[in-house]
């Protein structure tokens, strides 16, 4: 398992987090409750049987199909798709051979074949942990990254920081994370700050820059400060120059900026009290220029940016008030209650819900607080610092980011939630797959879809 540097972070603000009092009997209750709605189902059905004068021969031999079909897909469910079971430790063997192959492939001549084994490696990055099996192969891998890092084209390029990402990830916070990010950080920063080199690519390196940091830097605090330099270098660029007017900015870059910025605050979280006071300082009164840019998303970015650190430096000190609070409250309003029609309607409506809520908690504190859910557990993120972390996470290991708060010690400690939960075999058994919870909803929709018809053409008749 992944080791990890204790009281490194998670710790400034824990909120409520963890588990909700939620134990195995919620997944009972969930599977009691999908067989009672696929019964609900067939009360309904003979419902409008009873209403028709009952189904024909082909109603019947239908809804028999239909059974039949759900009581083969739950037995190929647990069987693989074969006629036996599947075993755990055969499938295990044949992941870590393709694996291997994609290791493999990540030396290739072939410009195409490396950033197919890119993207197999992410996939498998996101979805799975893979500790033990990295361990032994971390310097092989962080040497066919930075091969593609420092000779591969823009796209791979921008894949290969993406798996950097998630590669530091995996390792966790321990001295093999460290180790590889050693390796990571300069070619990762070369690339960012490379104007000549793909936007694409200097976005994602921008990203995986902040989160190899954010993971793995020692605890001497230089690969902190060099990375939040870098990062600096980049999105100020976007600061208005000496006259006060913001630099019209070239096709791709507030995206880059945008990155850059999260990446940036990402880091901010981790900055002792004396720093954090000097960032506050330099940078708010910048920001709050930014809200003027005229790309909606780097607008978003600032904003989210302006609430953290006024919670940062709220934190250090609770008196703490931005000098320029009313000018900065005017702005924000502004962008709240934006309705201009130059503007696409999706953009106006995104922009609107995230500024409403950096006003309300500049004025009054106030934030909303989400509950994301992940197995029987969830977390809660109550304050702008927690929404930057996850947030981060999510965009580099995407849809798996819930597979690994479950069983990722390293995110486990980072949000607090003590070690992994190893469920008892009668909840894991009790578990109904989606794909069968798909089946049981739609027989329900069926049925109550006729019986609702029926009705509407009772009161037409009525009427």
């Amino acid at each position: 398992m992944p080791r990890i540097k204790k009281g490194k972070r998670g710790s400034n603000k824990c909120g409520r987090n963890g588990v909700k009092g939620e134990s195995g009997a919620s997944d009972d209750e969930l599977a009691s409750d999908v067989l009672s709605h696929y019964s609900s189902a067939s009360e309904s059905a003979s419902v409008v049987d009873e209403a028709t004068g009952g189904y024909t021969h082909t109603d019947t031999q239908t809804q028999t199909d239909r059974e039949d079909s759900i009581i083969a897909l739950c037995i190929w469910s647990t069987t693989g798709g074969g006629g036996e079971p599947v075993d755990e430790q055969t499938a295990q063997e044949e992941t870590e051979d393709k694996l291997k192959q994609c290791i493999d492939n990540l030396m290739d001549k072939s410009a195409k074949t490396r950033l197919a084994a890119l993207d197999s490696l992410g996939g498998a990055f996101s979805s799975k942990l893979l500790y033990d099996f990295l361990l032994e192969r971390r310097l092989t891998v962080s040497d066919c990254l930075e091969r593609s890092l420092r000779k591969g084209g823009g796209e791979e390029q921008a894949a290969a920081a993406t798996v950097c990402a998630q590669l530091c990830v995996q390792l966790g916070g321990g001295d093999e994370g460290e180790e590889g990010f050693k390796i990571l950080r300069p070619v990762l920063s070369a690339i960012m700050i490379d104007g000549c080199a793909s936007v694409a690519a200097r976005q994602s390196c921008a990203r995986a820059l902040g989160m190899c940091c954010y993971v793995s830097a020692a605890e001497d605090g230089e690969d902190l400060v060099k990375s939040m330099s870098h990062l600096e270098s980049v999105f100020t660029m976007s600061y208005p120059n000496r006259e006060g007017t913001l630099p019209t900015p070239n096709a791709g870059t507030p995206g880059l900026h945008g990155a850059a910025l999260h990446a940036w605050a990402l880091l901010v979280t981790l900055c002792p009290a004396s720093r954090l006071t000097v960032l506050l300082d330099l940078h708010l009164p910048k920001l709050q220029a930014c809200l003027e840019s005229s790309d909606v998303n780097y607008r978003i970015a600032v904003g989210e940016t302006i609430a953290l650190l006024v919670e940062l430096g709220r934190d250090i000190d609770r008196e703490f008030e931005f000098e320029d609070s009313d000018t900065l409250c005017e702005s924000l309003k502004g962008l709240a209650t934006d309705g201009n029609k130059h503007r696409a309607k999706n953009d106006r409506r995104k922009q609107r819900t995230i500024f409403r809520e950096v006003l309300h908690y500049i004025e009054n504190e106030d934030f909303s607080e989400e509950k994301i859910r992940f197995g029987v557990e969830g977390i809660y993120i109550d304050s702008w610092m927690r929404r930057r972390v996850y947030d981060a996470f999510k965009e580099v290991l995407e849809s798996g980011v819930r597979h690994h708060l479950q069983f990722n010690p390293l995110l486990r400690d980072i949000f607090g939630l003590g070690p992994p939960l190893i469920l008892d075999s009668s909840v894991k058994s009790s578990k109904i797959s989606r794909f069968e919870k798909h089946l049981f909803n739609s027989a329900a929709f069926k049925a109550r879809t006729k019986l609702r018809n029926k009705v509407r053409d009772k009161r037409a008749d009525v009427m």
